[in-house]
């Protein structure tokens, strides 16, 4: 299992939450088992979110995906995120 961490400012977490929660159906059609999403607790605009995939090749389709790319930018998104990939042991 690969497990996607993926960290990004937004412009207001009330209205990215509304979008991501939209986007959940599109999430599994692309492969994602699991997910959770994280604040910070000094900046609640500070969200980590983690996506559980069956492969590597999995999630880094689910990453070069046109769906993901439109969320993002209609989630509010600021800047680039930081993105990472971590196999469970």
């Amino acid at each position: 299992m690969t497990t996607m961490f993926i960290r990004h400012q937004v412009q207001d977490f009330s209205q990215w939450k509304k979008v991501y929660d939209g986007f959940r159906d599109t999430q599994t059609r692309l492969g994602v088992t699991a997910a959770a999403v994280y604040r910070a607790p000094a900046d609640p605009n500070d969200v980590t979110v983690s996506h559980d995939f069956a492969t590597l090749d999995r999630a880094q389709a689910f990453v070069q995906s046109d769906e993901l790319r439109s969320a993002m930018a209609n989630a509010g998104v600021v800047g680039e995120p930081t993105l990472w990939f971590a196999e469970r042991v």
